[in-house]
């Protein structure tokens, strides 16, 4: 295992502790208004949100009022990007890969704006999230065709002073949290 492998496994460890105490002390849903403020330049591009799993904050509600095209991550195979189903608050969902929810059918949509789940963030828009490299993957790919935002979303109490940081890791445009919003610089 690489040197900085090795930190971001220890700093996963961390963070997932970090993430389960905020979640349980301010609730899944803490950040929304804020992340609906963050979108609202956004209105009425692709958007795509997540199903939150474990203790990740919960974009939900802001997924449903999202006035354009909202679609979630569908993971198709270990080391590929992420495709993206169309979504909708009553779309029925069946479980993905990882145990992720996903829409059981739906077209395929290319978002302008993502909210991203993370383990842990940093000032400079450095995310830790499972270790898959999908977002970077999908980000990579995405970025290289246009124009998209990247928006991280979680708990106040994830960042970190420093996220270990490779050439391949995507850095996020925003990063919301309950305690406002970052723009990393």
């Amino acid at each position: 295992m690489t040197d900085i492998a090795a930190q971001k496994s220890a700093l996963r460890r961390e963070a997932a502790l970090r993430r389960q105490a905020a979640f349980a002390a301010l609730g899944p849903g803490s950040g929304a208004a804020r992340l609906l403020e963050a979108l609202a330049p956004h209105r009425g591009a692709v958007l795509a949100g997540y199903m939150a799993m474990r203790s990740e904050a919960e974009p939900l509600a802001v997924m449903a009022a999202h006035l354009g095209p909202v679609c979630v991550p569908v993971i198709e195979a270990a080391g590929r990007p992420l495709r993206f189903r169309a979504w909708r608050p009553d779309a029925p969902m069946i479980e993905g890969a990882f145990g992720a929810r996903i829409p059981a059918e739906g077209g395929w949509l290319t978002p302008r704006v993502l909210i991203v789940p993370l383990l842990a963030f940093d000032r400079r828009g450095f995310r830790l999230g499972y270790g898959g490299g999908f977002y970077d993957r999908t980000l990579a790919g995405l970025r290289a065709r246009g124009a998209v935002t990247a928006i991280g979303f979680g708990f106040a109490a994830q960042e970190v002073a420093e996220v270990p940081a490779e050439a391949t890791d995507a850095r996020l445009d925003l990063i919301v949290t309950e305690a406002g919003t970052i723009s990393p610089g």
